[in-house]
């Protein structure tokens, strides 16, 4: 008789290394491509600051090492500094997901902070080409200075090129960001999911990456809880109501993974791939992306 040793169960700690919260549904761009569909009319939801707190907490007993915050436009959110500053009590790293699109000067001190680091969409070294894809005017001279700056002042900046329009300038805009000094660089297709998902379709899981819920969760402006944004209609509890272990050891969390479909033809990420730190790529750049996040 053989004896086929069993694999150890995995934990609810084994199943949490990041943790997105998307703490707002606002934004001023309204970018044509948005996953989240946000923009100037969206909303901070029902989760309070108290609640994020609740939820960062739970996310660093489960083995959690990274917050991301995203949106909308993390910064609108009226307690944004006090969530950074929280995390970061916590020992968490934290990443602002911003469109850089304004930035008061006494925010960059706290983007500065040992452990913060920021994220940003670009889209094109042509301003006309970029605001076509943001739907707001003067975006790109903005969020082009605010890149600049970071890099200035030494904080740890990755973009992420989404293609978008036909024959945009992809490749023009990475040469640009290099020049601004921006080192981590990564490229996606536009995923058909939110704003992109033509009128009446529902998402379709294939638009995924294959690593949603695989070391990550998300948590939407709602409470609810999901295997990453992008796979925001997937819904595994509310994490205003439970608890964020008993959702990961939850039969809906469960069920939700088992939707997500494997990578294409099998592939399997690079193991030293961390694609919510590494500019939601793989190397080598303009692969198909292991983690489209969150452009």
């Amino acid at each position: 008789m053989t004896i086929v040793a069993e694999e150890p169960a995995s934990t609810t700690q084994d199943k949490l290394r990041v943790v997105a919260l998307e703490i707002t549904g606002a934004c001023q761009l309204q970018c044509t491509q948005c996953f989240a569909q946000s923009g100037p009319d969206g909303t901070h939801g029902a989760m309070t600051a108290v609640d994020w707190r609740r939820v960062m907490g739970d996310a660093a007993k489960l083995g959690a090492r990274e917050v991301q915050f995203i949106g909308g436009e993390p910064t609108v959110h009226p307690a944004w500094v006090e969530l950074v500053e929280y995390a970061l009590s916590l020992g968490l790293v934290v990443e602002v997901y911003s469109n850089l699109f304004h930035i008061k000067a006494a925010w960059w001190d706290v983007l500065s902070r040992p452990g913060v680091r920021l994220a940003t969409s670009y889209y094109s070294d042509s301003a006309e080409e970029h605001e076509t894809i943001t739907t707001r005017q003067g975006s790109y001279a903005r969020t082009r200075a605010n890149i600049a700056e970071a890099v200035q002042r030494g904080i740890p900046v990755r973009a992420g090129i989404v293609r978008v329009l036909p024959g945009q300038r992809v490749q023009e805009a990475r040469v640009e960001l290099e020049a601004l000094g921006v080192t981590s660089i990564r490229t996606d297709r536009t995923r058909h999911i939110g704003r992109a998902v033509p009128a009446a379709a529902a998402p379709k899981p294939e638009e995924l990456c294959g690593r949603c819920g695989q070391g990550q969760a998300a948590v939407l402006p709602s409470g609810d809880v999901a295997p990453c944004v992008m796979s925001r209609w997937m819904t595994t509890g509310n994490a205003r109501t439970q608890p964020l272990a008993k959702i990961l050891d939850g039969d809906r969390w469960e069920r939700a993974l088992h939707e997500v479909p494997a990578r294409a033809g099998a592939d399997p990420c690079d193991p030293q791939c961390n694609p919510a730190s590494d500019g939601s790529d793989c190397a080598p750049a303009e692969q198909t992306a292991c983690d489209p996040a969150y452009e």
